[in-house]
């Protein structure tokens, strides 16, 4: 991509707030975003089993330890999900997501952060888990980092409240608030991913912007390995999610703590914009 700003594209740098883009020539490296496969439990005690002699080649009995389980009782399986979100429409996927029990996240959610929509949008962006204003508010990117991605989007002739090519959806990877802190283990991602795959049926975008080491984790996923690399070391690629294209970029709220990185995630947006015009 050319790096010549014409007056379009500066005014656009300005409704992000870059005043001047002058690109880096190496990316900065972040800490690995890898997400272990299992969450540290602490073992349930073993009852207490009256001590009797035996013999050395005689196994004591103990009860296993036991893994603690959430309150709310979770479907049985990710494929049986996938069938039961298989036709629904917006209004009734987002019920459905209201009310999911499908992993651990819902003992964290007030509110489901997945809104309905209508109509056919260019963009998609997809954040990480929901915090806790996304919470609250039922929906992905508010307050500031919301504000700044509003920002992003108008740059690109987009907007949320917008439909086809000036249209854009955002939403979370996972759609409820992460309990007491945690971050989502590999399998509540993969739970959740059947959300995100009927939203893209529903919508039909034609970029996927990846905001976010866990929206990128689970975007690149069929990428293997390379979903684990640091951020910064997948930007500049296009990558494809059940064949649309994904674009990775910073969270918004990532770029109000590091100013400097608005220029790298302009780039993208660049990137983007021409993989939404074919380029």
């Amino acid at each position: 991509m050319a790096l010549n700003l014409d007056d379009r594209q500066r005014a656009m740098l300005l409704e992000m707030g870059v005043r001047v883009w002058l690109p880096g020539t190496a990316f900065e490296t972040e800490p690995p975003s890898v997400v272990a496969l299992t969450t540290p439990v602490a073992p349930t005690p073993a009852p207490a089993v009256r001590a009797v002699p035996v013999r050395s080649e005689v196994p004591v009995p103990v009860a296993a330890p036991v893994r603690a389980v959430p309150t709310v009782q979770p479907l049985a399986a990710g494929d049986g999900l996938a069938m039961d979100l298989a036709g629904l429409g917006w209004e009734a996927l987002a019920d459905t997501a209201a009310n999911c029990q499908a992993c651990g996240l819902c003992a964290g959610r007030k509110n489901a952060t997945l809104q309905p929509t209508t109509g056919q949008r260019d963009w998609m962006v997809v954040g990480d888990p929901p915090e806790e204003d996304e919470d609250r508010a039922a929906q992905a990117f508010v307050d500031n980092p919301g504000a700044l991605l509003d920002n992003m989007l108008k740059a690109v002739g987009a907007s949320r409240a917008g439909e086809g090519a000036q249209g854009a959806y955002a939403t979370n990877v996972v759609k409820c608030r992460p309990p007491h802190g945690q971050i989502p283990q590999v399998a509540d991602l993969a739970q959740c991913a059947h959300y995100l795959q009927r939203e893209i049926a529903l919508l039909q975008p034609k970029v996927i912007l990846a905001m976010g080491r866990f929206a990128t984790q689970t975007l690149l996923a069929e990428h293997g390995a390379l979903a684990t690399q640091p951020l910064g070391k997948l930007r500049g690629t296009v990558y494809q999610y059940q064949g649309i294209p994904v674009i990775v970029t910073y969270h918004p709220k990532v770029l109000l703590r590091a100013s400097a990185d608005k220029a790298k995630a302009w780039a993208d947006l660049c990137l983007a914009m021409d993989v939404r015009d074919g380029r």
